[in-house]
């Protein structure tokens, strides 16, 4: 079945996992020892790990745990980050790509000894990853890669015979890695965080940081909660004032997922950076069957046809797997890091109570639960052998990457410019058809235009909130989208996801 329309539009995870225990956002001013900002992987990894060291813990979470880029997620942990390792050995030296190997190794040992510990009912299962590629040209860039990752102190290899229904010119294999369901891991992981006496808010988003002794957050509803430290786990960093916005990169990547044959389904993880990315994997799902999930069609948000991606990446799906019944589809969205390293630790040089994980790449299940025990370990003033690899004040991996600093702010500066001067063009209200969204200078306003499915039309303006680029629409998603920082707007206005942290202005028709 090749339709990119037919199934549900909602994540597979957020769609069978169990809806989790009621976190309301809080009543009042709040004072707690840390307070942590984000309800992803990576914040709640940080809290889980800070509640068990005795410290006294609240979540801070704008919409509900777990169901961000975390339940969007294809749900793979693994250390093979598809060609990182012979890129780190040339820029970072043996020495940080062994930090690295072994902290994402590390990250993945670690949740599997807590799946264990709390008895976690999450399809955990073991599995082997693969970087691969078709192309006979790219062979030598595999092989180095299998080099650079096993001197790095992973068990890679080289190899030419995958499981996939295709020939490969050769392929990257790492064994011993995971994959599980997500949310069903985060709600459990929450769950043992109230036993030990955290606290969880949903629906609680954050505006407003003071530093200081204590740092005092907003939230929108006008609530203070002060805190000894904190920690901004919220994917792309909502505090602009350590700059990272200049060195980080939103990607968005489309996700379809459908029912096949248990005997025709990859056990093993697989991923290409060929045709824009293919990444392809399979969880448990009934008895002879399996869901099989396949990502792809990365793009930058606001800058794509989506539905034709879709539909591309189901027909792919489709045609490698025949009898692939197809169920779902969504999409996710990550951000790259100038430098290819993560970016965890102190937000700013001048931090000292004020930490951020963000900047993972696709990798943000086995990188998120590595930020939880760095930042728990800092917060602790525990040394950590990899705390300068992933420090987000390191300035001298960002001096070597300044073809891609430069690159990424060359594309923020065309789409600051570029799409204010494509925004002249004369569309007009009129001309937008239902389901679809067009930005339109209403008097002498720039507005996002909307007309839902029953032909009324909704306004708001087009500027991005968080730093002022304009929006563009996404139709298949229906969402207002910036291409310069990646925040999300629903087509009222209400964000869906940041870096901005108010919704987009109402205007009138």
């Amino acid at each position: 079945m090749k339709d990119a329309d037919a199934g549900s539009r909602e994540s597979y995870w957020l769609e069978t996992a169990p809806p989790g225990e009621p976190a309301p956002p809080p009543s009042g001013d709040l004072s707690v020892e840390v307070a942590v900002i984000g309800g992803g992987i990576a914040g709640l990894s940080t809290a889980w790990e800070l509640v068990r060291q005795g410290r006294e813990v609240a979540v801070l979470e704008a919409g509900r745990l777990a169901a961000g880029v975390t339940g969007h997620t294809t749900a793979k942990l693994t250390a093979l980050h598809t060609l990182v390792y012979d890129h780190l050995r040339r820029t970072r030296g043996p020495e940080g790509a062994r930090l690295y190997a072994r902290s994402q190794n590390e990250a993945i040992r670690h949740a599997a000894g807590i799946v264990a510990e709390l008895g976690i009912e999450c399809e955990w299962e073991e599995a082997a990853a693969y970087t691969y590629a078709r192309n006979p040209a790219r062979a030598a860039e595999l092989r180095a890669e299998a080099r650079a990752a096993r001197e790095a102190g992973l068990p890679a290899e080289f190899v030419t015979e995958t499981e996939l229904p295709f020939s490969v010119a050769g392929a990257v294999r790492v064994t011993g890695q995971a994959q599980f369901h997500p949310r069903k891991y985060l709600l459990a992981l929450a769950d043992d965080l109230r036993r030990r006496g955290g606290t969880v808010y949903e629906g609680t988003r954050v505006v407003g940081l003071a530093e200081g002794e204590p740092c005092v957050l907003e939230t929108d509803a006008g609530v203070s909660v002060r805190a000894e430290e904190v920690v901004v786990a919220t994917h792309y960093p909502i505090f602009d004032r350590a700059l990272l916005f200049t060195r980080l990169s939103p990607r968005r990547e489309l996700v379809v997922a459908g029912t096949v044959d248990a005997a025709l389904a990859p056990r093993g993880m697989y991923i290409t950076p060929e045709q824009g990315t293919r990444s392809v994997r399979s969880a448990p799902h009934g008895d002879g069957e399996r869901l099989l999930v396949v990502t792809g069609e990365h793009f930058t948000p606001g800058t794509a046809d989506t539905e034709e991606r879709f539909a591309r990446l189901s027909a792919w799906a489709c045609d490698q797997f025949p009898g692939l019944r197809l169920t779902h589809r969504w999409a996710t969205q990550d951000n790259d890091s100038t430098d290819s390293v993560p970016l965890v630790g102190p937000l700013h040089p001048g931090s000292r109570h004020v930490y951020v994980a963000t900047g993972f790449g696709g990798w943000g299940l086995s990188g998120g639960i590595m930020a939880g025990r760095l930042i728990s370990d800092l917060v602790g003033g525990r040394e950590v052998d990899w705390a300068g690899l992933y420090d987000p004040r390191r300035l001298g991996p960002v001096v070597r990457e300044g073809v891609s600093f430069l690159k990424h702010q060359a594309q923020v500066a065309r789409h600051f410019i570029g799409d204010r001067l494509q925004a002249l063009t004369e569309t007009r209200p009129e001309d937008i058809a239902p389901g679809d969204g067009a930005v339109v200078r209403l008097g002498g306003h720039q507005c996002a235009v909307h007309r839902d499915a029953g032909g009324q039309l909704q306004a708001v303006s087009a500027a991005c909130t968080h730093l002022g680029c304009l929006v563009a629409f996404n139709r298949a998603e229906q969402a207002w989208e910036c291409p310069c920082h990646g925040s999300r707007f629903a087509p009222d206005g209400r964000i869906l996801q940041g870096p901005a942290v108010r919704p987009l202005q109402k205007r009138d028709l």
